[in-house]
């Protein structure tokens, strides 16, 4: 069972490369997205765990080619900035699941295998206040395309007061 863990937090991913490790998978790491084709060619993985957040870019950018690469891999998106408009985003790209950090190595293996995962194992019970103004945000942003001013118009909230929300959250690419 090969894996291809691409992480730009070196530390991170080395850990978590020695973890899956242990639970059988047979891991390569990347931590430079201007090395991810090259792996994937080279690695030919059966897996590929892909964190939203990288360097220089969104691994949300990186779904087609990776899926034009390994048309047949299960490829896994891991994100500290969880939202439901990225996770719809990124399955509708190509990717086949979506996890928040932090995940422990039993869920994502459990994922990356198809496994039935329990429901209160990946997601908060309830959602605050917050979280779910976050949501309606986030979706009501994805479905004008970034445009800040309509969004605003359709949430009715002044622009600037949007534009405060989203600096106290980074906005997933």
């Amino acid at each position: 069972m090969r894996l291809l863990i691409i992480e730009d937090d070196v530390a991170f991913s080395n850990t978590l490369a020695r973890r899956m490790a242990k639970m059988g998978f047979e891991c390569q790491v990347v931590n430079y997205e201007r090395d991810i084709l090259s792996q994937c060619s080279a690695f030919l993985p059966e897996y590929v765990l892909l964190d939203m957040k990288l360097e220089h870019s969104s691994g949300l950018q990186h779904i087609a080619q990776i899926r034009e690469a390994l048309p047949n891999c299960i490829l896994v998106l891991l994100t500290g900035f969880a939202s439901i408009a990225t996770a719809v985003e990124a399955i509708k790209l190509g990717a086949d699941d979506y996890l928040t950090k932090p995940a422990d190595t039993k869920l994502i293996a459990k994922k990356l295998l198809g496994e039935e995962v329990a429901i209160e194992d990946t997601f908060e019970s309830t959602m605050s206040p917050e979280r779910l103004e976050w949501e309606h945000i986030q979706q009501t942003l994805q479905a004008n395309e970034g445009n800040v001013s309509e969004t605003a118009r359709q949430l009715n909230m002044h622009r600037r007061t949007l534009q405060r929300k989203l600096q106290k959250r980074p906005v997933s690419k």
